[in-house]
């Protein structure tokens, strides 16, 4: 049941009020004709159906209606309640329910005015007017109901189109990410593969020199791991969403080393250092993982053979602390989307983290990104 605002008892009252006038204009008529009921059982009657009104209009108006029906054929106060109730029963109950009380009540107020007063002008004066005055308020009361309805019904047709709408853009979405899945794999796939093959040969070649063996070593692991993060990606944009998990482990904090191995393996000069001992979550240290890596990427692409320092913080209350400086070199000409940092950005933010990036006064381009984690 759901809480009643100030607005809504304001509605009670002004209704309750309207019913206590128009039982006083009966009252008055019955007091005229000499037939009414002593004023202190009207006043007993009307404080009983006034409360019943303010409370029970709403969340029992059968039950309201069925004690006011055979109290306002003697009283005049409950008579001037008894509309608004049937009126509550015809909006809030099905139309069988309030044409059944609305009949009941006719029945009644013919039987009973019957047997009080006899036939006569008087008797089917107030006969006709009861019965016309509650047979027209279940009337009004049953149309607004039905409206309603079909009010609800066309916002339900709404809310059903926009989630067709919804599924059918998942759909494309889905058969998108498909189609990309295979371009990615006929294309990227085949040229990794022969690039790995190739460095593999070079790699057990007899004449090869031990420096050239050792960097088609590099080349062929970095291919075989291009080809499993490329599955990955592959499988991920395969799958739902919902289901989406990679078969590889996901790399964390603790592979940084391995990450900065390979590229000192590849001619890099890169150095790493580690401040504080607390221990990260897995998913901010996947985060910091691949902000060094797509830092050092740059660094290879756009100022080859300059030394890199990376610097990793990490404290429990200030959160995780990723730099990276690298000196400003030209000659880069390796192809790139140049969305490598505006993706960095938005993984940063998507964790509530800071990314800032540039150059500094010094020659260098400076990378800084603070991951919160929380206990």
């Amino acid at each position: 049941m759901r809480r009643r605002t100030a607005r809504s008892w304001l509605l009670e009252i002004s209704l309750a009020v309207l019913a206590m006038l128009l039982g006083l204009f009966f009252v008055h008529e019955s007091v005229s004709d000499g037939t009414g009921a002593p004023i202190i059982a009207e006043a007993v009657a009307g404080v009983l159906a006034f409360t019943g009104l303010v409370l029970f209009r709403r969340s029992h108006p059968v039950a309201l209606t069925l004690v006011l029906i055979p109290a306002g054929i003697v009283l005049g106060m409950p008579m001037g309640a008894t509309p608004f109730a049937l009126f509550s029963v015809g909006l809030r109950r099905p139309g069988r329910v309030a044409v059944s009380l609305a009949a009941l009540h006719a029945v009644a107020v013919a039987g009973i005015y019957w047997l009080a007063f006899g036939p006569g002008y008087d008797y089917y004066e107030a006969v006709v007017f009861l019965v016309l005055l509650h047979v027209s308020v279940v009337a009004v009361a049953m149309l607004i109901r039905s409206q309603r309805q079909l009010v609800a019904s066309w916002a339900e047709r709404a809310r059903q189109a926009e989630e067709g709408q919804r599924l059918r853009v998942e759909q494309a979405r889905l058969a998108e990410r498909e189609r990309i899945a295979r371009e990615m794999h006929d294309v990227l796939a085949h040229r990794i593969s022969l690039l790995a093959v190739h460095a593999g040969a070079l790699e057990v070649r007899r004449d090869a020199g031990s420096d050239e063996r050792e960097a088609a070593g590099v080349i062929r692991q970095c291919a075989y791991d291009a080809l499993e993060d490329l599955r990955t990606v592959i499988g991920m944009l395969r799958a739902p969403a919902s289901t989406m998990e990679a078969d590889r482990p996901q790399p964390t904090l603790g592979d940084v080393p391995a990450l900065v191995e390979q590229s000192r393996a590849a001619g890099a000069e890169v150095g790493l250092s580690f401040a504080g001992d607390d221990e990260v979550p897995d998913q901010v240290g996947r985060h910091a993982y691949r902000i060094v890596q797509e830092a050092l990427t740059n660094a290879r692409k756009h100022a080859p053979g300059a030394p890199v320092r990376v610097e990793i913080s990490t404290c429990l209350k200030q959160g995780l602390t990723v730099q990276i400086e690298n000196g400003l070199a030209p000659g880069g000409s390796m192809p790139g989307a140049g969305a490598g940092l505006a993706g960095l950005h938005e993984r940063v933010q998507l964790v509530g983290g800071r990314l800032e990036h540039g150059p500094t006064p010094a020659g260098e381009f400076h990378l800084k990104a603070w991951l919160p984690w929380h206990a």
